[in-house]
């Protein structure tokens, strides 16, 4: 089998010596004598072939050997084969479906663990100990055990698995991600008319859209650079920094406070919902002062050890709400983020269409991952490879709202 390989046993600390622009990939390489992943045994395992995979910020942060200290205990293989975004296709049936990466205890072949039980399967208790998979992650791409979508082959369970039909490939790649930024909308219960989404990657663009859909009214601002800002439903896109504070004093009539010992000015009156998908300080002390008393900063899509001045958080009485993943949910009826993401990729007037903007073969991974590290320098939004060139794309929707055939 041919896939990309993350070779682990490199000591971190001698790659922390690296520049991180050297160091991109210095981990990984293409190999085309690796085993194909074998069936655990149970009942209701697959064996399937990726069609399109995306490249995520997890992806590069192990490239660059730049995950959180305190991550690294949820990625402990050696040997990953990266790529847990994936449209994947049963040889057999010719079937396409979206993989659902997360690995609980029942797939694992435990009885269920608190977590599991309660509905929380993306925070499985025992994430670590790898039953019946061999898998010691929390999702696949993690740990080469069942391959992963930058490779040739990749093993799921039927449960896992979210028939997309023929909606387009470069939509349906985009599920895992979906779900994410559904789950993170989720976290809030609407209690107010404003919200601001920072970070115009992928997932704060499919926030902005989760959001969109679920408060057709709610006055959505992102924050960030990059040219597809305003295309997923934003009602404006404003450049990062603390004059965002002022802009949205104008737009909506706040009042900007000027602290003596902050940089950044607190917008009294201000918004209901921050959600921050960027992660870094600079991110989170915007978003804390952009919130009104009692309002709700959601972090999704990053992680690590950051210095911030939480004072807000007390003084202000906000709610600071950590997500990750997806899973089932109460307000949809106890479906999964990852189903109702794919009801939505299916509908035309999902307006994410513009989000996968470079695709390329196995072969060219190295320039994939550079594109996709350089996010906004290089136009790049969502990233993909294609690990079986053979396997057709899926074209987009006709102009009348049907299917178009094969690219």
């Amino acid at each position: 089998m041919r896939a990309v390989l993350a070779d682990l046993s490199v000591p971190r600390y001698l790659l922390s010596a690296v520049p991180a622009t050297r160091r991109l990939g210095g981990m990984l390489s293409l190999r085309d004598d690796l085993a194909v992943p074998e069936l655990p045994d149970a009942p209701g395992w697959m064996l399937l072939r990726p069609e399109l995979a995306g490249i995520c910020g997890s992806d590069v942060a192990v490239a660059r050997a730049k995950s959180s200290t305190v991550l690294s205990a949820f990625y402990s293989a050696r040997r990953q084969i990266l790529g847990h975004e994936i449209v994947v296709v049963d040889d057999h049936g010719g079937d396409r479906f979206a993989l659902d990466p997360v690995l609980s205890c029942v797939h694992r072949g435990f009885e269920p663990c608190r977590s599991c039980r309660e509905g929380h399967p993306y925070v499985c208790e025992r994430f670590d100990q790898p039953g019946v998979t061999g898998c010691r992650s929390p999702t696949q791409g993690f740990d080469a055990a069942l391959g992963g979508g930058w490779g040739e082959f990749v093993v799921a369970h039927r449960s896992q698995l979210h028939p997309v039909g023929s909606t387009p490939s470069r939509r349906a790649v985009l599920a895992e991600p979906a779900s994410i930024a559904l789950h993170a909308a989720l976290r809030w219960r609407r209690t107010g008319d404003r919200a601001v989404v920072i970070g115009p990657g992928t997932i704060g663009l499919l926030t902005v859209a989760a959001l969109r859909r679920l408060h057709p009214d709610l006055d959505i601002t992102v924050v960030g650079p990059g040219a597809l800002r305003g295309s997923t439903g934003a009602d404006r896109a404003l450049d990062s920094g603390p004059h965002v504070v002022q802009a949205l004093a104008e737009v909506h009539g706040g009042r900007v406070v000027r602290p003596r010992l902050t940089r950044t000015p607190i917008l009294e009156r201000g918004v209901d919902l921050v959600v921050d998908c960027v992660g870094r300080p600079g991110t989170i002390d915007l978003g804390l002062h952009l919130l009104r008393p009692n309002g709700m900063l959601v972090l999704v899509g990053g992680a690590g050890r950051q210095k911030v001045d939480w004072s807000l958080v007390w003084n202000r009485q906000l709610t600071v709400q950590g997500t990750v993943n997806s899973g089932p949910e109460p307000a949809l009826g106890g479906r999964t983020t990852m189903a109702e993401a794919v009801q939505w990729l299916a509908d035309p007037a999902y307006p994410v269409d513009g989000l996968v903007t470079h695709t390329f073969v196995l072969p060219e991974w190295r320039e994939a991952l550079d594109t996709a590290a350089a996010g906004p320098r290089a136009g790049a939004v969502k990233v993909t490879l294609r690990p079986n060139a053979d396997l057709p794309l899926v074209a987009g929707f006709t102009a009348g709202g049907g299917r178009a055939g094969l690219a």
